[in-house]
C-alpha cells in the first residue's frame, strides 16, 4: 500500500474504517483479494513475487496494512519481505501494541515500512523509519503514505479530509470513498513535498491515484468493521488505469 486512511471509532456505524491504493509496478504478479488456503480465516490479496500481501483481514476482525517508505537508498536485496510482517501478524494471537512491541527488534531488517496492526481492542503504528517508531493510535482519523504516520502530503490530506466528511455526514456509500481513491487532479508545484526524486517524478505521484503503463495504482480497497460485520471491498487495476475487477465479501 502506498496510501492509506483510517477513522477509528469517529462514524455511528463502523467502529472501523480503512481506504487504501495500493501502488506498484504492473508486471508483479498479484493476487486478487481471496481466502488464502494456507492461512484459514484470512482474506485479502496477495504478492506472488515474495508470498505476502499489502492489506488484509480475518473473520476475527484482526487487520494489518503496510506501506513503504520513500527514500533515497538502495534497497537491501537480502531484506525480508515487508509483505511477511503483515501475514505473520493476521496468522498470530498477540493484540496490536504488544504485536508491534515484539516486532520492533527486528524492525531495523527491513527496508523502509509503516505497519498498522488492528483488532477489536485497537490499533498500533509501527515505523522502521519513524520517531517514535511504535504507538497505539488514539480514536479519530489517521492517515500514512510514503513517510511517517500523518506527514502532511497533499494526497494523504486530500483522503484524509474526503474520509472525514465521510464520517461527519454518516454516510455508508462505499462508492464516495472509493471516488477520494480515484482522485487525479494535479497538486500545485508550491504543494509538493521534496523527497529527493525531482520535480516531474513527485508531480507524478503526488495524487491517490496514480496512472502509467508500467507503474500505478493496482488495487484500492475499503475494509469496514462495524454493526453489519465485517466487509472488505477491492477494486484492481492494471496499466494505465485500466479496471482489472472488483471484489466485495462479507467476511462476518
Amino acid at each position: 500500500m502506498c496510501l492509506i486512511a483510517f477513522a477509528l471509532n469517529a462514524h455511528p456505524r463502523y467502529r472501523l474504517i480503512v481506504v487504501a491504493n495500493r501502488d506498484e509496478f504492473h508486471h508483479r504478479p498479484t493476487e486478487a483479494a481471496h481466502w488464502w488456503p494456507d492461512a484459514p480465516g484470512l482474506f485479502g490479496g496477495r504478492d506472488l513475487q515474495q508470498g505476502g500481501t499489502w492489506m488484509a483481514c480475518t473473520r476475527a476482525g484482526r487487520w494489518a496494512a503496510v506501506t513503504n517508505v520513500r527514500r533515497m537508498v538502495p534497497p537491501n536485496p537480502a531484506a525480508p519481505s515487508r509483505g511477511a510482517l503483515v501475514a505473520d501478524y493476521l496468522r498470530g494471537t498477540h493484540a496490536p501494541a504488544a504485536a508491534a512491541q515484539r516486532l520492533l527488534p527486528e524492525a531495523p531488517r527491513y527496508a523502509g515500512f509503516n505497519l498498522l496492526l488492528g483488532d477489536g481492542s485497537g490499533c498500533a503504528y509501527l515505523g522502521n523509519e519513524a520517531q517514535p517508531p511504535t504507538r497505539e493510535l488514539a480514536d479519530g482519523l489517521h492517515a500514512v503514505s510514503n513517510a511517517s504516520l500523518d506527514t502532511p502530503w497533499p494526497k494523504l490530506l486530500r483522503l484524509r479530509q474526503a474520509l472525514a466528511g465521510w464520517c461527519a455526514s454518516a454516510n455508508t456509500r462505499h462508492d464516495a470513498l472509493f471516488e477520494a481513491l480515484a482522485d487525479e487532479t494535479p497538486v500545485a508545484d508550491n504543494e509538493l513535498p521534496d523527497t529527493g526524486v525531482g520535480l516531474a517524478h513527485e508531480r507524478f505521484l503526488a495524487t491517490p491515484f496514480i496512472r502509467s503503463p508500467t507503474y500505478g495504482t493496482r488495487a484500492s480497497t475499503l475494509l469496514t468493521i462495524g454493526d453489519d460485520g465485517i466487509v472488505f471491498h477491492e477494486r484492481r487495476f492494471g496499466a494505465n488505469g485500466v479496471a482489472l475487477g472488483e471484489t466485495r465479501e462479507r467476511l462476518a
